[in-house]
């Protein structure tokens, strides 16, 4: 690539006039920083583990009171060495994001309109529609092939969809949760 006398005057004088621009804005004086103490200094730390993909990366999750102030990935966690993914490292949006439903929207039947209630409502309501789909469905005994009345304790009105961000735990307390309702139908995402 050849460059000609007067190309390299007019590049080296553009170069020279947005340096000295730059400059001119920023000043020279001195700039101290600011060190500022830790938002995490005296946060209380609980563990935890993402919400979202079948992974199971650990968190750190920092609060102050009943507010979360920030969420990092545990470094003792052998798969991920402290690392979140983006989904992963929004996870405090959960909880501090100012567009979060604090309220449930509910529609009645054949209405149009959505209607604005309290969270407290909505899990009464779900408690109730629970409650009454087992009393009303429910399967106490049944005939078996030779006419004999047995002891079934069915429930095949509710099924329960499984999760793969739970634990061990979570999925024990869930499969006795649904086995003393009676459900008989469980199912999990990675299987459908």
């Amino acid at each position: 690539m050849s460059l000609s006398r007067r190309e390299f005057f007019k590049h080296a004088g553009s170069a020279g006039v947005g340096a000295a621009v730059g400059v001119a804005t920023l000043g020279l004086e001195r700039v101290e920083a600011a060190a500022t103490t830790l938002r995490i200094k005296e946060a209380k730390v609980h563990t935890s583990v993402c919400p979202y993909c079948s992974v199971g990366c650990n968190q750190l999750v920092y609060s102050k009171g009943d507010s979360i102030i920030d969420i990092e990935g545990h470094p003792d966690t052998p798969h991920t060495l402290g690392k979140l993914c983006p989904k992963g490292a929004a996870t405090i949006q959960l909880s501090n994001n100012p567009l979060r439903p604090t309220k449930a929207l509910y529609r009645a039947p054949g209405s149009e309109k959505w209607e604005e209630k309290p969270i407290g409502w909505m899990y009464d309501e779900i408690a109730k529609r629970y409650y009454d789909t087992r009393e009303k469905n429910f399967i106490e005994r049944e005939k078996d092939k030779e006419g004999k009345d047995v002891v079934v304790n069915r429930l095949e009105a509710i099924a329960s969809l499984g999760s793969a961000c739970i634990d061990n735990e979570e999925c024990y307390l869930l499969t006795k949760f649904n086995r003393a309702f009676g459900i008989v139908y469980h199912e999990h995402q990675a299987r459908v």
